[in-house]
């Protein structure tokens, strides 16, 4: 009599029908899993510290402007970078007056560059890309060259996963900046030629 119950009952029955099928998938699914290998499979790239020679008096103050204990990756532009993208003469730009147009542009550029997070080259995943946003919300769009370096909005990595305190430090070719930051520091530049 409880057998017949159980068979008339049709809310009980798809019920244990569902749950032996959730359960024979589980099993099936768990034997056709791929092994994972203990070794890493991909290159990997040692951090290590960054030494101010290495980053030049502008980089340097980008990240004296990020608190060291906190998780931060910085796209860096080149000692060269600097001079040529945003004309910044560490002997220039440093002295007088110039100084607080310097420090703005610095802090323009670190708000384009910096991430609230740990991006090293192997945590971006080789041929397609990933965007995350800056501290000033500007959309950044990080891939991995055909080379082994990053590259952000078309601006290519020279030096990558270099270590100041918890900060993650990308050298890069170029300045990564807006268009309208871009357009003023152009227009900056053809009022003094």
């Amino acid at each position: 009599m409880k057998r017949s119950y159980i068979l008339k009952n049709s809310i009980f029955l798809v019920f244990v029908v569902v749950s032996v099928c959730c359960l024979l998938v589980l099993i099936l699914s768990m034997h056709r899993l791929p092994e994972i290998s203990l070794g890493r499979p991909y290159r990997t790239t040692i951090s290590r510290k960054v030494s101010t020679n290495e980053l030049g008096k502008f980089a340097e103050m980008m990240l004296e402007m990020l608190p060291e204990d906190l998780a931060f990756t910085v796209f860096v532009p080149s000692a060269k970078a600097f001079e040529r993208d945003l004309r910044l003469q560490v002997n220039d730009s440093l002295v007088g007056d110039k100084m607080n147009n310097t420090d703005a542009i610095i802090s323009r550029v670190l708000g384009f560059s910096a991430v609230p997070r740990t991006l090293s080259l192997v945590s971006v995943p080789s041929g397609e890309g990933i965007s995350y946003d800056s501290l000033s919300g500007f959309t950044l769009y990080i891939s991995k060259g055909l080379d082994g370096t990053l590259v952000v909005n078309r601006v290519r990595s020279e030096k990558v996963d270099l270590k100041k305190g918890k900060l993650l430090v990308h050298i890069m070719d170029g300045v990564i900046m807006d268009a309208e930051f871009e357009q003023s520091v152009q227009l900056d530049f053809n009022e003094g030629d």
